[in-house]
């Protein structure tokens, strides 16, 4: 077990100096870069959809759109539906980012997964579900801890 906590430890902090690189590549703090990534996901999106999904307050979902727009990574447009809402949608820039950094990654992670079965694939799958609903439970036990002084 000691092994495979070690080896999550080193995977969680390759995925960072990942993020970290292709913030810097691209000229964006982490936050927007996350931001663009949730965009990119769901295109378009509305603000308030950002807000939650980035959880971020408002004012800072602001911010981090007002700077993807000036980076030339996302538009701002009213919603015809609702013309409250403001939908936030990915440029071609941003869309040529995303081949640029993520199409590679991609292509390798495809490749080194070739040598696994179907079936050693289904356990990994497993596990890495598992390791997700273990972080965002333990993400919600840190939130409800009173904050260092």
């Amino acid at each position: 077990m000691a092994k495979v906590a070690v080896r999550m430890r080193q995977l969680q902090q390759s995925f960072d100096a990942f993020d970290e690189a292709a913030a810097t590549l691209l000229r964006l703090n982490r936050t927007d870069l996350r931001c663009l990534d949730l965009i990119l996901a769901k295109d378009p999106m509305s603000a308030g959809e950002l807000t939650s999904a980035a959880k971020l307050s408002p004012a800072a979902t602001t911010t981090a759109i007002d700077r993807l727009e000036r980076a030339g990574f996302v538009t701002r447009s009213r919603d015809a539906a609702n013309r409250r809402r403001v939908l936030v949608a990915a440029t071609e820039a941003a869309r040529a980012a995303e081949r640029q950094v993520y199409g590679p990654l991609g292509e390798a992670g495809t490749s080194a997964l070739r040598r696994y079965t179907e079936e050693q694939l289904a356990v990994i799958i497993d596990f890495l579900e598992t390791a997700r609903q273990v972080q965002e439970e333990q993400t919600a036990r840190l939130k409800g801890l009173p904050a260092r002084e």
